[in-house]
């Protein structure tokens, strides 16, 4: 299981895993699925010299509870993300999100009253349409999948993992990614949440994007399949006065892809930034 989050916070019966170090203004990382925090923590690390940064798994993901009895959708994630920032006692924290973590990160702020130093937004559910082929076919046969023998999910799980990719995934990083899921516990929650995604979730907020005031700026994965590029041209669209960065030879999975070319843009955006008003 995840060993950076050393820390846990009780919402509404679930068990949320998170963690906070570092010394500045707060910044706060949010993963996608079926990512955990894990994904982020090496820049988290780098950039905690200057940022008190917070880590956090949101349950039915890492090191958080699974249990089946709790909605994960995104509209669960996003009331609960605007809850942790009250809990955590920070007003607006600059917020990095990644894949489905940037509607939670939107649905906080626009629909649950967050507010935000500074938004990244990286490769992120934002617009319908939204999901990998796998990702839509298996939220049409959950039940068929959910049955699946251990070896053929964990091959499932590894090969759908792969091809968020461009350049290829060690065999570290594989086990990385794919750890929470491999178990009973794990093989469930894995497709429950994606039965329970919902593209009403992203539909219900985008008339709204023109209300965030913040600085925003979209990083991509010039090579991500999963959700192509042509997203970020129209989330910018979206979004007035956002920034927008395409990064060469990355997919979706661009913290493994071109992780020098994606820490150097996020310091430079957070260099730029960095000042703004928080707590």
């Amino acid at each position: 299981m995840t060993t950076h989050l050393g820390r846990a916070l009780d919402w509404r019966g679930r068990s949320v895993a998170w963690e906070r170090f570092g010394e500045g203004p707060p910044l706060v990382f949010l993963h996608g699925t079926p990512w955990s925090s894990e994904l982020w923590y090496p820049i988290a690390v780098a950039l905690s010299g200057r940022f008190t940064v917070y880590l956090w798994d949101m349950p039915g993901y890492g090191a958080s509870s699974k249990r089946p009895e709790h909605r994960v959708d995104l509209g669960a994630q996003g009331e609960l993300f605007a809850h942790l920032l009250t809990a955590w006692g920070i007003e607006e924290p600059h917020v990095f999100a990644h894949d489905y973590g940037g509607a939670v990160a939107l649905r906080a702020r626009l629909l649950h009253g967050a507010r935000f130093a500074s938004l990244c937004l990286v490769d992120v559910v934002a617009l319908s349409p939204w999901g990998s082929p796998f990702f839509r076919l298996v939220r049409e046969h959950t039940s068929v999948f959910e049955q699946l023998p251990p070896a053929v999910h964990r091959g499932a799980v590894e090969a759908y993992v792969r091809s968020a990719s461009y350049r290829g995934i060690s065999a570290e990083a594989l086990t990385m990614l794919t750890h929470p899921w491999v178990d009973a516990e794990g093989q469930a929650a894995f497709y429950r949440q994606i039965a329970q995604a919902d593209e009403a979730f992203t539909d219900e907020i985008e008339p709204k994007f023109g209300e965030v005031g913040e600085p925003v700026h979209i990083i991509w994965g010039a090579e991500d399949t999963w959700i192509p590029a042509d997203r970020a041209v129209r989330l910018q669209k979206a979004i007035p006065g956002s920034s927008i960065s395409i990064i060469p030879s990355a997919g979706h999975l661009i913290h493994l892809d071109a992780p020098e070319a994606l820490t150097a843009e996020l310091t430079r955006w957070t260099e730029q930034n960095r000042d703004r008003p928080s707590d």
